[in-house]
């Protein structure tokens, strides 16, 4: 198992999700991206998008303003 990270500080939506598609494009199954962002926003598309993949997705604040999302790749 890989983990992976990609800063998505400063980026806004769809940013951080097309970046997420093509890093996960990349990995093998049972890798873990982690997301950084600063726009709780993101955590939301990325986590709809996921379930409707059927990735396993967390979203954690790491501080006040600031997330992280850490997806499996499952397939």
């Amino acid at each position: 198992m890989a983990i992976r990270e990609i800063n998505c500080l400063y980026e806004g939506c769809p940013i951080p999700l097309l970046r997420a598609i093509k890093e996960l494009k990349t990995m093998e199954k049972g890798d873990i991206l982690i997301i950084s962002s600063d726009h709780s926003c993101v955590g939301i598309n990325i986590e709809e998008w996921a379930q409707k993949k059927g990735y396993p997705i967390e979203l954690v604040e790491t501080e006040d303003g600031s997330w992280e999302v850490y997806i499996e790749k499952t397939e």
